[in-house]
């Protein structure tokens, strides 16, 4: 709390040395020299960016390690009753301590004796390490604020290039944010990478990937950590691709045909009206459409089929019949239905604002050939906004891929090898969060599989990614 109060003081005094340092090379500008390099903004962004980011910089390290290097400190020395403990209970007396330190409730454990004076010699420690480390960090804020307004005031000048320090200011926060980005991304593979090869050490790749049978439980028992078959992740990408198809065919048709009705032959009012309420499908949350899943359209599902197999059952489809009059309401065919539903606001959206990208020009030369609005529209109008829309259906389809709530709820978790829509499957995203959910130890094949299906999952995304690429610049090049 007192950090964001110390950085709210902080923003309040930029704004200060933003106004101080415009109105010093106001004061001393002269008409004599002509006009300034930069203009006073840029002067007074110059002063206030020295005053503010060297401090915010230490108050951000030190609220995000500043309980580490308090916790650091105090267990440098350890009292001897503590010392005799094991690591965990040391852990625990240490982690009262602090609570004790701030008010705060204690574990149940009971402190006796040497512990219990320990206890409070700790606690009274740890506060005023805590009230020590504060006052520094915000006396040593205060110092950097002032020192770099100071500074940064005294070469306000009428020669002074502020416009370029200032823009390089900005330039290093992009760059910064750029490296942010990459790094994140290098450190999200790294981790799939190396719990995967943990993986991978003890179950064959071979297995994983071409096993048709899908039972983690059986890793649990330590003569069955390698079982062909326990850990085949077939079923579940077959699950996932099943389901992903279903809703591209849903998604793709109605989302592109809206999104010519609306740019090519909706009136600006119907335009205005139905795009929003499209785009109202985009924020409703997944676990809406579950429910609806659930709840509305298997129920209706299975309704529909059952009625069906009773009327074929008995005649030359009897076979057929009997299979729908079995159908229950989760099934692939109900979560792939909704999951099209979800994503028609992205494709509709998408396409939409990509097919009005498309010059007027194209259109106009083509009706002035004599073609009709259709034939403009799937000769010209679509094969130039084909690499745009190629780049939707790829947002969508890595939408479909990731979705969970809507496969959990609606299409079951039995992992099946099959292309049937009317079965029971699951997706690979469901078996990850059903794999680490609860507390977990990073040590068994059974919750490191967790991460050779996210890593499996990456690389057939990235080579779907390179697929499409190669597509789009295929066409660009055709109809730039």
């Amino acid at each position: 709390m007192l950090t964001w109060v110390a950085l709210a003081a902080l923003i309040a005094f930029s704004l200060f040395t933003f106004r101080s340092g415009r109105e010093r090379l106001v004061r001393g500008l002269d008409p004599a020299q002509g006009r300034p390099h930069s203009r006073p903004g840029y002067h007074g962004a110059y002063v206030a960016l020295w005053a503010f980011a060297p401090a915010a910089l230490l108050l951000i390290v030190a609220g995000a390690f500043g309980g580490r290097i308090e916790a650091a400190m105090l267990r440098a020395e350890v009292p001897a009753a503590v010392a005799a403990l094991d690591p965990l209970q040391q852990g625990v007396f240490f982690d009262d301590a602090r609570a004790q330190s701030h008010g705060l409730p204690l574990s149940q454990t009971v402190y006796e004796g040497g512990l219990k004076t320990a206890l409070a010699d700790k606690a009274i420690e740890a506060r005023s390490l805590e009230q020590g480390m504060r006052l520094g960090v915000l006396a040593l804020a205060a110092l950097l604020a002032g020192g770099g307004f100071a500074l940064a005031r005294r070469r306000v000048a009428h020669q002074f290039r502020a416009r370029n320090r200032v823009e390089g200011w900005i330039a290093g926060v992009l760059i910064l944010s750029s490296v942010v980005a990459v790094l994140t991304t290098v450190g999200i593979i790294a981790s799939l990478a190396w719990e995967s090869w943990r993986f991978f050490q003890v179950v064959s790749p071979i297995h994983f990937l071409f096993g048709r049978e899908w039972d983690p439980q059986i890793a649990m028992r330590a003569d069955q950590f390698a079982s062909e078959g326990a850990f085949g992740a077939l079923p579940l990408f077959a699950g996932t691709f099943l389901i992903m198809l279903i809703a591209m065919a849903v998604a793709a048709p109605v989302g592109l045909f809206a999104a010519i009705y609306l740019s090519e032959y909706a009136r600006p009012l119907t335009r205005s009206v139905v795009k929003p309420l499209l785009e109202i499908l985009a924020g409703v949350p997944t676990v809406v459409y579950g429910f609806f899943a659930a709840l509305t359209v298997g129920p209706l599902f299975r309704a529909g089929f059952n009625a069906l197999g009773a009327q074929l059952a008995g005649g030359p489809l009897n076979d057929l019949g009997v299979y729908l009059m079995q159908v229950q309401n989760q099934m692939a065919l109900v979560a792939g239905g909704v999951m099209g539903i979800m994503l028609i606001p992205f494709v509709c959206s998408l396409s939409d604002d990509i097919i009005n990208a498309v010059p007027q020009h194209l259109r106009d030369g083509s009706l002035a050939m004599g073609a009709t609005r259709s034939e403009t529209i799937k000769k010209v109008v679509l094969p130039a906004a084909l690499p745009g829309v190629v780049a939707a259906m790829l947002l969508a389809v890595s939408r479909a891929v990731g979705e969970t709530m809507i496969v959990t709820m609606a299409a079951g978790l039995q992992a099946k090898t099959t292309l049937n829509p009317l079965d029971t499957v699951t997706t690979v995203t469901v078996q990850i969060v059903t794999l680490l959910t609860g507390d977990q130890e990073f040590d068994s094949p059974k919750t490191l599989s967790a991460f050779g299906l996210g890593l499996t999952l990456f690389v057939v995304t990235l080579a779907l990614n390179i697929i499409a690429l190669r597509i789009v610049q295929k066409y660009r090049e055709q109809y730039d």
